[in-house]
């Protein structure tokens, strides 16, 4: 019998990631509709319907005729298997539950087949993975949207690589909506001077742009700003407030950062409850001007002990991750590689392809 060719067995993957894109963007699209018509009916929520038709829409567009043309029903293993725990879902929130769920999962098929061919789909699959979080918790609470209750945050952060802290300029919700659409999902709101008031309203724009995205949306320094405008949490610095003044401030569910330039000061934010730290700088930056730069080391060494998601940062930008990504880091901060690029979109893409290309990061620290 002559064995298959290597052409021959690659056109079969081709194929078979075509339909089974296919098969789950059809999934994800009739969960989202399940959901989106008890919102309708069951919740009478019209905000709720919006968000979710917006995400069916957003995958629709991604349903290529390629993968359309790939479909093969008939030939399908796995058509028409049902499961037992179909018939035990007795009341609207094990459906609401159950197709969630079952969105999730296509989902992150999507995200992960996505990378293969269509990267476009793989952020986009992404980007609604990371906002069902949101919206599964506002329609089980029954149509409650309250997201200062939100168990996800956590969640989503372990799945971010990329941590965008900004800079005072011009045309940052420009630059912000540009960076979201490229797949960012983490952001820090930093802006030390200037009339509060400005402040505030840049702020509640940069967070509602953050909300439509799906991304975590984070303020620097100030609690008071951060409960203002609904924000998902706070990154504290070594001489702000007490992680524990801003816990009892936030609550137990918004994210608290912290900066750390040694291993004591990770172990002493780790001990206080942070969720998060950065780590560096790495290099210097005049972000930081007169902060001496820890290098790599010591981000290398805060990556292996911690178990809180850390983030190196301090002048790091596309050109010089490589030394960091060859040593197991997989998480960065960066200011000016998304705040001075004359294209932010493509310097997010960027950053987030040489992040992905490393490694995944939800089960590192």
């Amino acid at each position: 019998m002559a064995m298959p060719s290597a052409s021959g067995q690659a056109a079969d993957e081709s194929r078979a990631i075509l339909r089974l894109i296919d098969a789950n963007l059809d999934r994800a699209r009739e969960g989202l509709r399940v959901v989106e018509e008890w919102c309708r009916f069951g919740l009478e929520r019209a905000d709720l319907v919006e968000r979710f038709k917006d995400l069916r829409q957003r995958l629709g567009r991604c349903h290529a005729d390629r993968y359309r043309l790939a479909r093969d029903t008939g030939g399908d293993v796995a058509a028409g298997m049902g499961h037992p725990a179909q018939a035990a879902r007795h009341t609207a929130r094990d459906v609401v539950s159950a197709n969630c769920a079952r969105v999730q999962e296509a989902l992150r098929v999507l995200e992960e087949f996505g990378r293969h061919g269509d990267a476009a789909l793989s952020r986009e699959a992404a980007h609604c993975r990371y906002s069902l979080y949101d919206l599964e918790i506002a329609v089980l609470r029954g149509g409650s949207a309250d997201p200062a209750a939100d168990p996800g945050r956590r969640q989503r952060l372990q799945e971010c690589a990329l941590y965008w802290v900004t800079s005072p300029c011009r045309d940052l919700p420009t630059r912000l909506e540009s960076a979201l659409s490229a797949g960012l999902r983490l952001v820090q709101y930093r802006c030390k001077d200037g009339d509060d008031g400005d402040r505030l309203q840049e702020a509640l724009e940069l967070a509602a742009l953050c909300r439509r995205h799906g991304a975590l949306f984070i303020v620097n320094d100030r609690v008071d700003l951060a409960l203002a405008v609904d924000a998902d949490g706070v990154h504290l610095g070594q001489g702000d407030l007490p992680v524990q003044a801003a816990r009892a401030l936030l609550g137990p569910d918004r994210l608290i950062g912290r900066s750390t330039h040694a291993i004591a000061q990770l172990h002493q934010a780790i001990a206080d409850g942070c969720d998060y730290v950065g780590a560096g700088p790495v290099h210097a930056t005049p972000t930081k001007p007169g902060r001496t730069p820890v290098g790599a080391g010591y981000v290398r060494e805060a990556t292996a002990l911690s178990t809180i998601p850390v983030y190196a940062i301090g002048g790091l930008e596309a050109g010089n991750l490589d030394p960091l990504l060859s040593n197991g880091i997989r998480r960065v901060a960066v200011v000016r590689a998304i705040s001075e690029a004359g294209d932010p979109a493509a310097a997010t893409a960027d950053l987030l392809r040489r992040l992905d290309a490393s490694g995944p990061v939800s089960s590192l620290p």
